[in-house]
């Protein structure tokens, strides 16, 4: 039996008993994980249907990559940057491929108080938004084309109240 699952934006052909290096993956030496998202499953030239299917993994240890060297450099210009970098991994062993999902039949309890949180929500953000609406009337009102010429008036009166003046 094999799997394809993604893990860390990867791909991996999973067996029973093999041993994976994927991307960081949360949890301590000895702890298992559900490898949830498979693609393809099937044994030999036969496919398997992946809905609800699971893998089971074991993490063996957390572990680094090795040193990459990032040297930056621009000739000319005395401009040197070097920089290294350990890829942090964890090491799976595959336990078992074929597990269901278990379905979890108490969230939807959790989610009914949720929602009348969420309807109480809902009119105060509508209450908020009311008064929004109703100052943006007065925004159209003032309009560029209507202020433009009284700015361009008042430029024109000045000078001749200054005259006037002398």
């Amino acid at each position: 039996m094999f799997a394809i699952v993604r893990t860390g934006g990867k791909q991996y052909r999973v067996a029973p008993g093999d041993k994976i290096v994927v991307e960081k993956l949360a949890g301590e030496a000895g702890d298992s994980i559900d490898l949830t998202d498979v693609l393809l499953a099937g044994e030999g030239s036969d496919l398997k249907s992946t809905a609800g299917l699971i893998v089971a993994a074991e993490i063996v240890a957390q572990a680094k990559a090795d040193k990459v060297t990032v040297f930056k450099k621009r000739r000319r210009h005395n401009y040197r940057r070097k920089a290294g970098h350990r890829q942090q991994h964890t090491i799976l062993k595959i336990v078992s491929i074929g597990g269901k999902k278990a379905e979890k039949k108490a969230e939807p309890k959790a989610e009914k108080p949720a929602a009348p949180a969420k309807a109480e929500a809902a009119p105060k953000a509508e209450a908020k938004a009311a008064p929004k609406k109703a100052a943006a009337p007065k925004a159209e009102a003032k309009s560029t084309k209507d202020a433009a010429p009284a700015k361009a008036a008042a430029k024109k009166a000045a000078p001749k109240a200054a005259a006037k003046k002398k």
